[in-house]
């Protein structure tokens, strides 16, 4: 019979930590490399997704259709015809031409987003074909500074419809946004002004305007430019509002109705034309563009 001899010069407490941190150290050598992004908790449902899963369904929960945020790259990969996006003005970088400083200066917060989105600003612009159709595609990246609208945006989104009146091409653009950029103030509410007259431009011009709301789209970018579409759609339980449910709620002291603000109410209330599956939504812009281009023909 085996028997374990304690030191004298080793306490009870001391001996049962060794064997601990030895088994933890056995175990740390022995156990498998498996990275730690192979799964995905879905926001809605809570349900586990494998991740390639969850990017084959274009990022979709295949258990409860819960439409995970896009990065402006990933939008265009799903929508674009391979290889025909063309970026114009990305080199477009906001300043701090106010000297705003709340608790971190507006100049450091660029950089910062700059650096972990590497991305300039909160839209992405440039030309590009779906399903063959030429068209001025605008996408909103959330993850730049919560997709805020400031002066950049504004511009990005003026020369794109005039590059579309250039090319004579449709303007398709998707928002996701929490409204005008604060650090700008009056800067970034001008915006709003801005591109509702380069949209009223491109209607002189007879040329169409798609827009596609995704989740969220609030403040200044939902009152103007992404409820002017000629045509505006949105993905399955977007949030799609100027002030927030709770702002609403603590202002008028009255409980909204379910789903008050999400895409689907505002189809039934008529301020939206579609309400479009991610899955669909490729095929259903081809259809829509040739549905202009007979139109225009």
């Amino acid at each position: 019979m085996e028997c374990t001899i304690i030191s004298s010069s080793l306490s009870i407490h001391d001996w049962f930590k060794r064997k601990k941190l030895q088994k933890e150290t056995e175990y740390t050598r022995e156990r498998l490399d498996i990275p730690g992004n192979l799964w995905v908790k879905c926001y809605k449902c809570s349900q586990t997704i494998y991740a390639k899963d969850l990017e084959q369904n274009l990022k979709v929960c295949p258990k409860c259709n819960y439409h995970f945020k896009l990065t402006s790259a990933e939008r265009i990969k799903q929508l674009a015809d391979e290889g025909t996006f063309k970026e114009i003005n990305a080199g477009l970088v906001s300043k701090n031409f106010l000297d705003f400083k709340d608790t971190k200066n507006y100049a450091d917060r660029i950089d910062d987003s700059r650096t972990k989105t590497g991305l300039n600003d909160a839209l992405r612009t440039g030309l590009a074909k779906i399903g063959g159709y030429g068209v001025a595609l605008g996408v909103m990246d959330f993850s730049f500074m919560g997709g805020s609208m400031g002066s950049v945006v504004g511009e990005k989104f003026a020369r794109l419809i005039e590059a579309a009146i250039e090319n004579k091409q449709p303007a398709i653009v998707f928002s996701a946004s929490g409204g005008a950029r604060m650090q700008e103030s009056i800067m970034s509410l001008m915006q709003m002004a801005k591109t509702s007259a380069a949209l009223g431009r491109l209607r002189e011009n007879a040329l169409p305007y798609i827009s596609v709301l995704t989740d969220p789209t609030t403040g200044g970018v939902s009152a103007s430019y992404a409820m002017l579409g000629d045509i505006n759609m949105a993905e399955p339980g977007a949030l799609i509002c100027f002030a927030g449910p709770r702002v609403i709620e603590q202002t008028i002291r009255q409980k909204l109705p379910p789903g008050f603000q999400r895409s689907e109410y505002l189809l039934e209330h008529g301020m939206i034309d579609i309400v479009c599956p991610r899955t669909n939504l490729r095929d259903t812009l081809i259809k829509i563009l040739a549905f202009f281009k007979e139109q225009n023909a």
